[in-house]
């Protein structure tokens, strides 16, 4: 199995909007997963891939299987936050994730999420498309 090399981390900038938060201003806890699945996006953007092509020209997709979050510290309405993602691990048909969100270099959130790959037709696991491991080789190492 390849593994990942560890320097090659994506990061982006998140503002927290009104629209993110409870009447309190505290960023509501589903929107974290938001922010993760953008910070994964924009990963695969980063690296040539374009999940919305790959999924009309080779009938595949990346669904969230399993995710653990641990909340540490509230984000509030005008945070700029980092949002941090790495893959720890490639398989077959499936992606691993560890991300972490930070304000001003501060952990505030961290997680492990797995995707894997899907017919888009039968929502049934596949192999990620060989011109999408292609992309992927160029942050692993044998």
């Amino acid at each position: 199995m390849p593994v990942v090399r560890p320097e090659l981390k994506h990061c982006m900038d998140v503002r927290v909007y009104y629209e993110d938060t409870d009447m309190g201003g505290v960023v509501f806890y589903a929107n974290y997963l938001k922010f993760m699945e953008r910070g994964r996006t924009e990963w695969l953007r980063s690296l040539g891939v374009n999940q919305s092509e790959v999924a009309t020209q080779e009938q595949r997709a990346f669904m969230v299987v399993r995710v653990d979050v641990r909340y540490i510290l509230p984000a509030r309405l005008d945070d700029l936050l980092q949002i941090e993602s790495e893959v720890t691990r490639m398989g077959r048909a499936s992606l691993h994730f560890a991300q972490s969100i930070k304000r001003n270099g501060e952990l505030i959130t961290q997680s492990n999420i797995q995707v894997c790959c899907v017919e888009t037709v039968n929502m049934r696991v596949a192999a990620i498309p060989e011109s999408v491991r292609t992309k992927l080789a160029a942050i692993t190492q044998e």
